[in-house]
């Protein structure tokens, strides 16, 4: 007897163990078998949808879209092919995964989908504006971090594949607004933020350097101002407006601006100094690119070229958007940028909703009101009818470029108003032989965007 119950509570754990197996079983199927169809060659992906419901990828292949209809988005939405691997499909394509355990490959009904933030149509529209011109925009809501336009030229039509590769132009295969770029002038917020942290608010406004058209510094090289008969004596609101080299040469050398505190406060915006490694920080899963400058001897030329935005200083235009968000809103914090909006999945579950998410203290509050009075003093003098309709706080640039050998134009600003609260950037490539300018790019853009926030 004691024998057979033996048995009997053997074969009683066995079948326990047999149950408790298949369940896991099952349970790491339905896990994974998402995984293994993304990986197949018979896997199917859902939509990609901008914010109004545009189609902004199309992963069935279902439907035809008129000629060029993606192009404006190409580079950032990418698609499944393999040739693209920093965008929104490439780094968010298991959200896309049209299959369910229970429900196998969904064809038809219902689609795993990803709504963006982006506004399709003015999208386009911005990058209609550019024509045969180069460059990139990005904008976007900084009280709650919603893209709402990103552009870079030149794109591609993805439903045209990649067969003429070999002819694509230089930078058409990534979103040049994810990676680093020479700034230009617009690296002067930069280095006033730093001032003002270092030396606060009076200090720094009763400075004043005069400028002749070039300053020798203190090594002995030359600084040109871009006017070469030069601005006279300039304070730091001056030289913000006339965007005075020989100014920002000779407070990188003053005495109250010692180079190690600049270092620090340049890291605090996110720089990597001095062959620090290039990180990235990530929108969705989309690597972009930090912020970099050499900054050794506060007498060199090309430390101080560098606090004026030559140099060896790289930024992207999105870092540069997220900047002016921690002065608009003058908490000297940035509102973090996101694309996704919310993702549906094949059984219409909502899924991964954004949420406002902040960065670090960059400066203080007391920098980022005064910078941002700075900025829109600047607006208010020099761009109230270039860019109509609007209470802008902006500064331009013009970066140098392939050994000078060409000029970048940059843009970079907010709108003042709690209603519209737009950042943006924008950079057109070798501005000499361009038919439009970065005003004109941001008039274009902000009309566009206007009915987003008027519905």
């Amino acid at each position: 007897m004691k024998s057979i119950r033996r048995c009997q509570h053997i074969i009683s754990l066995i079948i326990v163990l047999f149950i408790i197996g298949m369940a896991v079983l099952v349970l790491k199927i339905q896990r994974e078998a998402s995984f293994y169809m993304m990986n197949s060659d018979h896997h199917e992906l859902g939509y990609v949808y901008d914010r109004n419901g545009d189609v902004l990828f199309d992963g069935t292949g279902e439907n035809q879209y008129p000629e060029n209809y993606f192009i404006d988005v190409g580079n950032l939405i990418g698609d499944d092919k393999g040739q693209m691997t920093n965008t929104l499909v490439s780094k968010n394509i298991e959200k896309l995964n049209n299959y369910s355990f229970t429900g196998g490959l969904i064809s038809n009904g219902g689609h795993a989908s990803i709504f963006t933030t982006i506004d399709h149509e003015a999208n386009r529209a911005v990058y209609n504006a550019y024509g045969a011109q180069k460059g990139c925009v990005t904008a976007y809501n900084y009280l709650t971090g919603e893209i709402l336009v990103s552009t870079s030229l030149p794109s591609i039509d993805v439903t045209k594949g990649y067969d003429a590769i070999e002819t694509f132009e230089s930078g058409t295969l990534i979103s040049k607004t994810l990676y680093g770029t020479v700034p230009g002038s617009t690296q002067k917020v930069s280095t006033v933020i730093s001032a003002l942290e270092i030396m606060g608010q009076e200090r720094l406004f009763s400075k004043a350097f005069n400028c002749e058209g070039q300053y020798f510094n203190r090594s002995g090289l030359n600084i040109d101002c871009h006017n070469r008969y030069g601005h006279g004596l300039q304070n730091i609101q001056q030289a913000v407006e006339n965007s005075c080299n020989p100014f920002f040469a000779q407070l990188i050398e003053d005495d109250d601006m010692p180079l190690n505190r600049v270092i620090d406060a340049y890291r605090k915006l996110g720089y990597a100094v001095n062959e620090e490694e290039v990180s990235y920080f990530e929108i969705d899963g989309i690597e972009c690119e930090r912020a970099s400058t050499t900054l050794t001897d506060s007498y060199d030329f090309s430390t101080q070229w560098g606090c004026i935005g030559q140099g060896e200083t790289l930024v992207s235009p999105v870092q540069l958007m997220m900047w002016q968000s921690a002065i608009a809103t003058g908490t000297g914090r940035m509102t973090m940028p996101h694309l996704i909006d919310h993702c549906v999945d094949v059984n219409g579950n909502v899924k991964d909703s954004a949420k406002i998410e902040y960065s670090e203290q960059l400066f203080s509050v007391e920098t980022a009101n005064t910078m941002k009075q700075i900025l829109l003093t600047n607006g208010a003098n020099h761009y109230t009818y270039s860019i109509s309709g609007y209470n802008v706080g902006v500064k331009s640039g013009t970066a140098q470029v392939d050994d000078g050998a060409n000029e970048n134009s940059l843009l970079v600003g907010f709108v003042d108003d709690q209603n519209f609260p737009i950042a943006f950037c924008i950079l057109i490539e070798k501005k000499n032989n361009s038919f439009i300018t970065t005003e004109q790019i941001t008039q274009i853009l902000l009309d566009n965007l206007r009915k987003d926030f008027t519905m």
